[in-house]
């Protein structure tokens, strides 16, 4: 009788055992699922970095078009001002030789 109660006995410990290794696989197994999770989470904004840098390419690439066209158009500007100056003191000598003629005229 006393043979077969501890061979009980060792199977009941060999069975909690066997128990507590199975709530440790499946913690283990709780574990690595969140692990997987925050894993898909980093991939998601990893993701969404992409995105955003793609996005700020763009608009670099945008301002590196209009920046130059600016600049030309600002030379332009810059030249027709220039002509602009050019015809007034041209326009300012002529009045300046009418006034001469009229001062003769007078005279």
């Amino acid at each position: 009788m006393a043979i077969y109660s501890i061979s009980d006995a060792i199977n009941s410990i060999n069975g909690i055992l066997k128990a507590i290794n199975g709530v440790i696989n499946v913690t283990k197994g709780i574990i690595n699922a969140i692990n997987g999770i925050l894993k898909g989470i980093d991939g998601i904004i990893n993701s969404i970095k992409g995105i955003i840098n793609a996005i700020n390419c763009i608009f670099n690439a945008t301002n590196g078009i209009i920046n130059p066209i600016n600049g030309i158009a600002n030379v332009i500007y810059s030249i027709f001002k220039a002509i602009h100056a050019i015809v007034e003191s041209i326009y300012g000598i002529v009045k300046a030789i009418h006034s001469i003629f009229n001062g003769l005229k007078m005279a």
